[in-house]
C-alpha cells in the first residue's frame, strides 16, 4: 500500500472547513456510482475510535461534491470497503 494520502476539504454541519482524508474509492458496478471512504480524525468520544464517514461522489466533476448513501445495499457495499481497509491493515502490522 502506498504512504500517499489523498486529503482534501469538506464543510462541516456550521460551515467550518475541515481537512479529511480519504481512506478508499471504489466504483459499484450495481449501483453505477463511486463512492469514498475518509475520516476527518476526529474521535468519538462515546468509544474512542476515530470517526470514519462515506459518501458517493463523481470523480469526473471539477468540484468534489459528496452525496449521502440512501439505500441498504449501498451501505453493505460500504461496509465491504470497510472489511477490505481492516483486512489490509492488519496484513500490513502482520
Amino acid at each position: 500500500m502506498s504512504n500517499r494520502q489523498f486529503t482534501f476539504c469538506a464543510m462541516d454541519r456550521d460551515g467550518k472547513e475541515i481537512e479529511c482524508v480519504a481512506l478508499n474509492f471504489k466504483f459499484n458496478e450495481q449501483t453505477g456510482k463511486n463512492y469514498i471512504v475518509y475520516t476527518d480524525n476526529s474521535v468519538d468520544p462515546a468509544d474512542g475510535c476515530t470517526k470514519v464517514f462515506a459518501s458517493i461522489f463523481n470523480p469526473d466533476a471539477d468540484d468534489m461534491v459528496l452525496h449521502p448513501i440512501e439505500t441498504e445495499e449501498e451501505w453493505d457495499f460500504v461496509h465491504s470497503m470497510l472489511s477490505e481497509l481492516e483486512t489490509e491493515s492488519d496484513q500490513e502490522n502482520q
